[in-house]
C-alpha cells in the first residue's frame, strides 16, 4: 500500500514506470508493486502496464484508494466529496440481512472510502434487490443521505432499467398499470385496486430487440414498488429471464436478467441534474 498519496501531472512524453521512479519517493520494488497491485491510475483509470506511454497533460495518481478500487468486484461509476455511485453486481446484497453481514456492496464501498481516509463513512441512499445489477448511490455523510432520502421522489427524474424477458410483448412499447400487494411472506402479486394494502404501480417499456424466444426491453419506473418490474411483466405472461420466483422457465444468463441502467436525479444541494449510467450487460444483447 502507498505510504502517501501522489497526484502528478505529466510534462513530457515518457513511460509509466520510468515516470513513477522519477517522481515517487519509494524504492524501485515498492513502485513496481504499487503498479502491479492496482494503486496507480491515469486520468482516473487504474493501470498496471509498466511500459504504458504517457503524454503531456495526463494526471497520474498513486493512492491506497486506487488499490481498494482495483479489488472491488464492481465498477465505481462516479465519486465526489458527497457521493459514491457504483455498478452493483448481480447476486450481491446492497446492505446486510440476517443471513449475510459481510459480503455486501455497502461493506465493500465502506472499505473503499476508508482506504483513502480511515475516518470516512458511507450511508445508504437507496438500494437494489440482491439479484438486480446496476446503479446504486451511496452518501459520504449523514447530511447528504438525509438530503436525498427526504425528497427522493421529488429529486428522481428517471429510473431506467433493461430486462430480458421470455417471449415477445404484444406491443413494441406501452405502459403497464396495475395494483400490487405484498403478503406477510414478502411475496408481491397483482391485486384489485380496492384490495387492502394495494399500491398503484406504473411501468413504461419499449422493446429494443427481439429473438425467437426472448426480448430485450428498455424500462422506466414511474412508481417505486417492491419487485414492480418483475411482477408486472410476469402478470403479462413474460417473466424476466432467470426469475424463477415469478414463473420464469428459462435462465440463459445464469442470473436474474434485470439491470438498473440509468439514474437521473437532481442534486438536493444545487439543483443540478446528475446522470449515472451503468452499461447494459453484453450478455443481455445475445437473445
Amino acid at each position: 500500500m502507498a505510504r502517501r498519496d501522489y497526484t502528478l501531472r505529466v510534462s513530457e512524453e515518457t513511460y509509466l514506470l520510468e515516470f513513477l521512479l522519477d517522481n515517487v519517493k519509494e524504492s524501485r520494488n515498492t513502485v513496481k508493486n504499487l503498479l502491479k497491485n492496482g494503486f496507480v491510475a491515469i486520468d482516473g483509470e487504474i493501470v498496471t502496464q509498466f511500459d504504458l506511454p504517457l503524454s503531456p497533460g495526463q494526471i497520474v495518481t498513486v493512492s491506497a484508494k486506487n488499490g481498494a478500487r482495483s479489488s472491488l468486484p464492481f465498477e465505481v461509476l462516479y465519486e465526489d466529496e458527497r457521493v459514491v455511485v457504483i455498478n452493483k453486481s448481480a447476486g450481491l446484497l446492497t446492505v446486510a440481512n440476517e443471513k449475510e453481514r459481510e459480503k455486501t456492496a455497502y461493506r465493500m464501498v465502506s472499505d473503499y472510502v476508508k482506504a483513502g481516509d480511515p475516518r470516512a463513512k458511507v450511508f445508504i441512499i437507496h438500494r437494489l434487490d440482491r439479484d438486480t445489477s446496476g446503479v446504486v448511490l451511496f452518501a459520504k455523510d449523514e447530511d447528504t443521505k438525509r438530503a436525498y432520502q427526504e425528497k427522493w421522489d421529488e429529486l428522481v427524474i428517471k429510473r431506467g432499467y433493461v430486462a430480458v424477458i421470455e417471449g415477445r410483448m404484444k406491443e413494441d412499447e406501452g405502459t403497464l398499470v396495475s395494483y400490487l400487494r405484498e403478503t406477510r411472506e414478502h411475496e408481491v402479486y397483482v391485486c384489485d385496486e380496492g384490495e387492502r394494502g394495494a399500491k398503484k404501480a406504473v411501468t413504461k417499456y419499449r422493446v429494443i430487440r427481439e429473438g425467437a424466444h426472448a426480448s430485450l426491453l428498455d424500462i422506466e419506473l414511474m412508481t417505486g414498488r417492491k419487485n414492480q418490474i418483475r411482477v408486472q411483466l410476469a402478470s403479462e405472461g413474460h417473466p424476466v429471464c432467470g426469475d424463477k420466483r415469478y414463473g420464469a422457465a428459462t435462465n440463459p444468463h445464469k442470473r436474474l436478467s434485470l439491470h438498473a441502467s440509468e439514474l437521473i436525479v437532481r442534486s438536493p444541494f444545487d439543483g443540478k441534474t446528475q446522470t449515472f449510467v451503468a452499461p447494459t450487460p453484453k450478455a443481455f444483447r445475445r437473445l
